[in-house]
C-alpha cells in the first residue's frame, strides 16, 4: 500500500477557503460533525438584534436540535458568548425541542476548554475541533469532539438510595395487574441473570443485583399498561424488530438511551421472545455491570 503524506492547512490563513466554505461543506453532509444522524434545518438563521446562527441541525429520529457556530482559528470569548446566546434564543422560541449548543473551531485551547467545561452540565455544550488537510490537490475536513455534552443523572436514579418504596406503593400507583407484568419480565431476565431482582423506587421499578442497582431495564406501571424501558443504543435493526412485532413503540429516549414500549395485558407472554432478546441485549451492552 502506497504512503501518501497529508498537508495540514490553516483555514484562517488560507487565501480561498473561508468560514462560509466550511459551513457549506457541513450543510452538504451534516454527519461529518459526528453528531449522529442529523439533518440541516437552517443555515445563516437570522436572529433579530443578535446576528445569524451559522447552522441549525436536527436529529433525524428525535426532537434534539443543535445550534452550531463555526469559527476559524482559535476559540475566543465572543465565540462562546455568541454560541450560548443563539442556543438560548432557540430554546426559548422552540421549547418543544431539546437544544444543544455546539462550538466548532480549528483550535480549542486547554484553557478555553476549561472555561467551556464550567458551563457543561448546566448549559448543554459540545466542543468540536476541526482540521483541514490537503492530499493531492484535494481538501478534506476532520472533526474531533473534544468536549461532549454532560448527561446529568436521572432524578429518579438519584432518588433510589433515599426514596425506596415497596410493592404496595406501585400497586396503588399502577395496579396489581401491571406490577405483575414486571414479574413476568423478571422471569425472562432470570433465565440469563438469575441473581437479578426488582427494586421498587419512587419514580420507577428498577433492577438490583446483590442489593445494588443494575438498571439495564426499568418498568413504569400505569393503571392499565406498563412501560418497559431497556437501555440500548439506538439501532435500526432493533427498531425494525420491535415494529414488526406490533408492540406499541414510543419515541426513543435519546437522552437516556432507552427504548420505550407500552405493554398491555397479555403482551409479555405474547411477545416473550422479543422482550427476552431486548433484555439480554441491554444486559450485555451494560457489561452486566452495576448501573447507578
Amino acid at each position: 500500500m502506497k504512503y501518501a503524506k497529508l498537508t495540514k492547512l490553516s483555514l484562517r490563513a488560507h487565501p480561498a477557503l473561508n468560514e462560509r466554505w466550511v459551513q457549506d461543506r457541513i450543510a452538504e453532509d451534516p454527519g461529518i460533525l459526528g453528531l449522529g444522524d442529523v439533518i440541516l434545518k437552517d443555515k445563516e438563521r437570522i436572529h433579530p438584534k443578535a446576528g445569524r446562527l451559522d447552522l441549525l441541525l436536527q436529529d433525524a429520529d428525535s426532537t434534539r436540535r443543535y445550534e452550531v457556530e463555526v469559527q476559524l482559528g482559535k476559540t475566543d470569548e465572543s465565540h462562546l458568548i455568541r454560541t450560548i446566546e443563539y442556543w438560548d434564543i432557540e430554546r426559548k422560541r422552540y421549547p418543544q425541542y431539546e437544544h444543544t449548543a455546539v462550538i466548532v473551531a480549528e483550535e480549542i485551547t486547554s484553557r478555553f476548554l476549561n472555561v467551556i467545561s464550567l458551563f457543561n452540565g448546566t448549559i448543554p455544550l459540545i466542543a468540536i475541533q476541526m482540521s483541514a488537510v490537503e492530499l493531492e490537490g484535494n481538501v478534506s475536513l476532520l472533526f474531533t469532539t473534544v468536549l461532549d455534552e454532560v448527561k446529568l443523572g436521572l432524578v429518579d436514579e438519584d432518588e433510589e438510595t433515599r426514596e425506596v418504596t415497596d410493592r404496595a406503593y406501585w400497586e396503588a400507583r399502577g395496579s396489581r395487574q401491571t406490577v405483575a407484568m414486571a414479574d413476568e419480565v423478571l422471569a425472562l431476565i432470570r433465565e440469563f441473570a438469575p441473581d437479578v431482582e426488582l427494586k421498587y423506587n419512587k419514580f420507577y421499578i428498577g433492577l438490583a443485583k446483590n442489593g445494588q442497582p443494575n438498571n439495564f431495564v426499568v418498568f413504569r406501571p400505569k393503571k392499565t399498561t406498563m412501560r418497559f424501558e431497556p437501555r440500548l443504543s439506538a439501532s435500526e435493526e432493533i427498531e425494525k424488530k420491535i415494529e414488526a412485532s406490533g408492540t406499541d413503540l414510543m419515541e426513543y429516549d435519546r437522552r437516556w438511551s432507552r427504548y420505550r414500549l407500552r405493554l398491555d395485558k397479555g403482551d409479555v407472554r405474547k411477545h416473550a421472545e422479543l422482550i427476552r432478546e431486548l433484555c439480554k441485549l441491554a444486559y450485555t451492552e451494560s457489561g452486566g455491570a452495576d448501573l447507578a
